[in-house]
């Protein structure tokens, strides 16, 4: 018993450390996706599209829960939000040459077809993110129509 009890100790101890030392939150001033907006022309529907399920994790500005300021929870959407942007960055759009522009809308179009997109851990908190029909054939053919101008 008294391995047990030091070993929850020590985890606590550094539970508690880890609120001490938080992870840089993603967070941006301005138009982080003008570039990116102006290039596609999204209808006003689809840009609350992205808005709602694409953003926080695919761009320069994260809009965070409340309870991102709870450790582990803050490290582990600080790796989602970096992975999301290292496979897509809507911020970093006017940086991407046109076959990389061709080639990340046709991810999205297929990530939303297959329904990998939005993640389901990101639509279980963010009820907006969770996709309808008619929301996922706007955004298809939006990024289909996108498409066409690379």
């Amino acid at each position: 018993m008294k391995i047990v009890k030091k070993i929850a100790i020590a985890l606590l101890v550094v539970l508690i450390g880890m609120q001490f030392y938080r992870p840089e939150k993603n967070v941006s001033e301005g138009d982080y996706v003008t570039t990116f907006e102006t290039e596609t022309q999204p209808s006003p529907e689809v840009k609350e599209i992205l808005k709602a399920a694409c953003y926080d994790c695919h761009s320069a500005n994260t809009e965070y829960p409340w309870y991102n300021n709870i450790a582990p929870v803050s490290y582990w959407l600080a790796n989602h939000i970096e992975e999301g942007k290292e496979h897509l960055n809507f911020s970093d759009w006017e940086n991407y040459d046109a076959k990389k522009k061709d080639h990340k809308l046709e991810e999205v179009i297929e990530e939303v077809k297959e329904g990998e997109m939005p993640l389901n851990e990101y639509t279980w908190t963010h009820a907006d993110a969770k996709l309808s029909d008619e929301q996922i054939s706007a955004l298809l053919a939006w990024a289909d129509e996108a498409r066409a101008n690379y």
